[in-house]
C-alpha cells in the first residue's frame, strides 16, 4: 500500500482501507483547543449537576441546589422532573461520561496525532447524539418545565460550537465524503454557524419565557 495519504476532502467515505489511514484536518490544532475548552466546561457543569443530584437524593426536597436562583432559574426544577432521567439513568451520568472523551480527543489533536477516519466518524456520531439530546432538553426546558437550569445552559453553550467544529473538521479530514468545496465552506463559516445557532436559541428563550423571566427578576 502506498505511503501517500489520500486527499482528505475527496477520499471515499466508506472505503475500509481509507478508514485506517491516519489523517489530520489542517485546523485540527484549533479544534483541539475548542474541544478542550468545551470539554472542560461541559465536564464541570455535568459534575456540578451530579453533585446536586446526589445531594437531592440524600437530603430530599429540603436540599436547595447552589444554582437555584428563583422559581424559573435553577437546577431543582430539572432534577425533580422526568426529563432528568431520559435513558433510565440520570442525565448527569451521560455528561460525566461523555465529556472526558471530548477532552481525550482534544489532547490527541493538540499533540498533533493523526487520527484515522473511523475516529472522526465516531466523533460525528457522538456529536449528533449530544446535540440531539441537548435539543430535546431545550424543548423540555422551554415548553414542558418552563424554566432554565444554569448548569444546563453551560452545556447547551458548549455543545453548539463543539458539534459545529466536529462536523467541519471531520469533513475537512475527508471522513464524511464532502466535496472539497463543501468542506472548505463549512470550515470557513463555522463561527458564523455557531453565532446564528446561539441567536436562534436566545430568541426561542425570549419568545417563550421572556415575560415570565422578567416577572421573577
Amino acid at each position: 500500500m502506498s505511503d501517500t495519504h489520500p486527499s482528505p476532502a475527496t477520499a471515499g467515505p466508506l472505503d475500509p482501507i481509507d478508514d485506517q489511514v491516519p489523517t489530520r484536518a489542517p485546523g485540527g490544532r484549533e479544534f483541539g483547543w475548542v474541544a478542550l475548552i468545551t470539554g472542560l466546561l461541559g465536564l464541570w457543569a455535568s459534575a456540578s449537576l451530579a453533585i446536586d443530584y446526589i445531594n437531592r437524593l440524600v437530603f430530599g426536597q429540603d436540599y436547595v441546589a447552589a444554582c437555584d436562583i428563583n422559581p424559573m432559574i435553577g437546577c431543582g426544577l430539572f432534577l425533580d422532573s422526568d426529563a432528568a432521567s431520559a435513558f433510565a439513568i440520570p442525565n448527569v451520568v451521560v455528561g460525566v461520561a461523555a465529556f472526558p472523551v471530548v477532552i481525550t480527543l482534544a489532547m490527541l489533536l493538540l499533540s498533533r496525532v493523526e487520527l484515522p477516519r473511523w475516529i472522526w466518524r465516531g466523533a460525528v456520531v457522538g456529536g449528533l447524539f449530544g446535540i440531539g439530546f441537548v435539543t430535546w432538553l431545550q424543548y423540555q426546558a422551554l415548553f414542558v418545565l418552563s424554566g432554565l437550569c444554569p448548569y444546563c445552559l453551560v452545556i447547551w453553550a458548549v455543545m453548539i460550537p463543539l458539534f459545529v467544529h466536529i462536523v467541519a473538521r471531520a469533513g475537512e479530514a475527508g471522513a464524511l465524503g464532502f466535496s472539497a468545496g463543501v468542506a472548505r465552506q463549512l470550515v470557513r463559516n463555522r463561527w458564523i454557524i455557531v453565532v446564528l445557532w446561539y441567536l436562534v436559541v436566545a430568541a426561542a428563550i425570549l419568545l417563550v419565557l421572556g415575560e415570565a423571566l422578567l416577572a421573577v427578576m
